[in-house]
C-alpha cells in the first residue's frame, strides 16, 4: 500500500502550514550559493501545492519570507525578490488551471514596488478560484502581526467602535491578517530545526507540530503524506482528557442512531 493510500481521506487537516527551511544549507552542502537552494526550493513548492490540491486540502500556508529575512545579505534578498516575481508570473496560469486561489499575508509595504505589482496582479487573477487556498506569508512575522492587531484595536477603541470591556478571543481574531482563514491543524517544518520562528504564534496554539530533517528542496509529496499520516495517528484533545473525547464520540454516535 502506498503512502497516499494509507491516508484517511475523511480526517484530512483542513489547513496545513509549512516553514520551508533549509534552502541555503542544501545549496551550501552542494558547494553552491544560497540562491541556488532557493531556486530549487521553487520546485518543492510546485510539488507540495499540487499534492495538497490533489488531496483536497482547503488551506496551505507557506512561510516564504520573514520580516527578519530583510537582514540577510543584500544580494540574497534581491535575488529572492526577483525569484519571487518570476515564479509568481510563471505560475499564475497553473494556479488558474487547478482552481487555486492565491492569498498573501505580511507587511507588503516593505516589498519593492515591482514585487507588490506582481503579487497584486496574481491576487486579482486568481480571486475567483474556489479550490485550494494558497496563502503565502511574505515579509511576515507573528509579532509584527500581533502588534498591528493590537494597534488597530486601540485605534477603534479610541473611535468608539470597540468597547474594551467586550474584547475577547474573537475580537483579536478579527484583526489578524489571517482572519479569513481557519487556524492550521498541522504545522510542518523542514530541515531539522525544532522551533516555529515567529510564525503564526497565535494561530498555532492547538496545531500538531511535525518536524523533519529533510531540506526543503528535497521535500516532496511523499514527505507530505508521511506528515499527514503522523498527524492522523495523534489524539487531538484541546485540553480535554481521552475519556472525555470518547464519551463525546459515543454520545454523538447515539444521537445519529436515534
Amino acid at each position: 500500500m502506498s503512502l497516499k493510500e494509507q491516508i484517511d481521506m475523511s480526517r484530512l487537516p483542513s489547513h496545513i502550514a509549512i516553514i520551508m527551511d533549509g534552502n541555503g544549507r542544501w545549496a551550501q552542502e552542494k558547494g553552491q550559493d544560497r540562491l541556488y537552494g532557493h531556486f530549487h526550493g521553487v520546485e518543492s513548492v510546485r510539488n507540495i501545492v499540487e499534492g495538497s490540491a490533489e488531496l483536497g486540502i482547503e488551506y496551505l500556508t507557506l512561510y516564504a519570507f520573514s520580516t527578519e529575512n530583510w537582514d540577510r545579505p543584500v544580494t540574497e534578498v534581491t535575488g529572492l525578490m526577483e525569484l519571487l516575481v518570476e515564479t509568481i508570473r510563471k505560475e499564475v496560469p497553473t494556479l488558474n488551471k487547478n482552481n487555486i486561489r492565491l492569498h498573501v499575508i505580511g507587511d507588503m509595504s516593505m516589498l519593492p514596488e515591482y514585487a507588490k505589482n506582481a503579487l497584486n496582479e496574481a491576487l486579482e487573477m486568481t480571486a475567483v478560484n474556489t479550490g485550494l487556498n494558497l496563502v503565502m506569508a511574505l515579509s511576515y512575522s507573528s509579532r509584527w502581526e500581533l502588534v498591528q492587531a493590537v494597534r488597530r484595536i486601540g485605534e477603534d477603541v479610541k473611535k468608539g467602535l470597540v468597547d474594551p470591556d467586550t474584547i475577547n478571543h474573537d475580537t483579536l481574531q478579527k484583526y489578524l491578517t489571517t482572519s479569513a482563514f481557519p487556524d492550521p491543524q498541522l504545522m510542518i517544518r523542514t530541515s531539522g530545526e525544532f522551533r516555529i520562528s515567529n510564525f503564526l504564534l497565535y494561530q498555532l496554539a492547538y496545531a500538531e507540530l511535525y518536524f523533519t530533517s529533510i531540506r526543503w528542496p528535497d521535500f516532496r509529496k511523499e514527505h507530505l503524506y508521511e506528515a499527514i499520516i503522523d498527524y492522523q495517528k495523534r489524539e487531538r484533545r484541546f485540553g480535554k482528557t481521552s475519556s472525555q473525547l470518547q464519551d463525546e464520540m459515543t454520545a454523538g454516535t447515539e444521537t445519529l442512531n436515534n
